[in-house]
């Protein structure tokens, strides 16, 4: 489903990655954590500071994000979590589904993983993907240093050959510190997967599947936000013309694999606005916007 709709790039997300990075001391699991959650509630203040133009509280955040050692102590604490000794890989769910599924002998399915950051995941290892990673200061010669929001979109003419049968935003949504910016992502993946129609897979079980989104969120962003459950996230999803066809929930994470179809999916133009589902004084802000 190509589209000439032009995004623009999330502000945040194009600042998650540093240039560099050398291999980090160890830190240890909640010490990882806590620098995590951190960086982003620093990042999630300093987004509301730019859009209310507070210089006094921008130059406060930003020296504060320095001080706890700014992107790239976020980048080693990110590459630590993912770490296999830590169970951090999300991808060994999407290979736990698709091995379900997939037929030894068929050929492999091509994988677009946005914001990777390792190349040894499991999807990497597993022989199912054909693996296009990339990011947008990537660590690793495999990974293509690149911006997802600016990524050519295939043409209508081309997209069954040069398309995806699953793109992955692991952990990448969350990041986008603007909701209209994470609407804008999700209405883009559509682009880049290739049509049903005209696959002529052999596996009846994987074209029930594809082409496919896997999308992984903390679990807070649905379970404890103020303005997104899973309810709303579905119906948003169902808009761009997805299907819920698996769903895992974690203490941590939540992890869903959604097919596509443009057909299915409304217009552009579609529009969901923030509005309250689940009030209460503790919950978070997090939401995804369309408009």
């Amino acid at each position: 489903m190509a589209s000439s709709r032009k995004s623009k790039r999330p502000r945040l997300l194009s600042h998650t990655r540093p240039t560099s990075v050398t291999k980090p001391a160890s830190l240890s699991s909640q010490a990882t954590r806590s620098l995590i959650r951190k960086h982003h509630t620093l990042q999630k203040q300093l987004q509301t500071a730019i859009a209310q133009g507070d210089g006094n509280s921008i130059e406060d955040l930003q020296t504060q994000l320095e001080a706890s050692g700014g992107l790239k102590k976020y980048q080693e604490a990110s590459i630590q979590g993912q770490s296999s000794e830590r169970g951090g890989d999300s991808s060994k769910v999407l290979v736990e589904w698709i091995n379900e599924m997939h037929q030894l002998g068929q050929s492999k399915l091509r994988m677009l993983e946005v914001g990777a950051l390792k190349v040894d995941n499991a999807c990497s290892r597993s022989e199912v993907f054909d693996m296009t990673r990339i990011d947008l200061h990537s660590q690793h010669p495999d990974i293509e240093t690149r911006d997802f929001m600016e990524m050519p979109v295939p043409s209508p003419k081309n997209i069954a050959a040069e398309g995806f049968h699953v793109v992955s935003l692991s952990l990448v949504v969350n990041y986008v510190g603007d909701a209209v910016e994470r609407g804008n992502m999700l209405r883009r993946v559509g682009d880049f997967l290739k049509p049903r129609q005209g696959m002529h897979r052999k596996d009846e079980a994987m074209n029930s599947v594809l082409p496919a989104l896997f999308l992984v969120l903390p679990a807070p962003c649905v379970t404890n936000s103020r303005y997104l459950n899973e309810d709303r996230l579905e119906e948003i999803l169902v808009a761009l013309g997805y299907v819920k066809v698996q769903r895992k929930l974690s203490k941590k994470l939540i992890y869903y694999l959604w097919r596509f179809d443009a057909s299915k999916g409304k217009t552009q133009d579609t529009v969901f606005r923030k509005q309250e589902v689940n009030p209460g004084a503790s919950r978070n802000n997090f939401t995804i916007v369309l408009k």
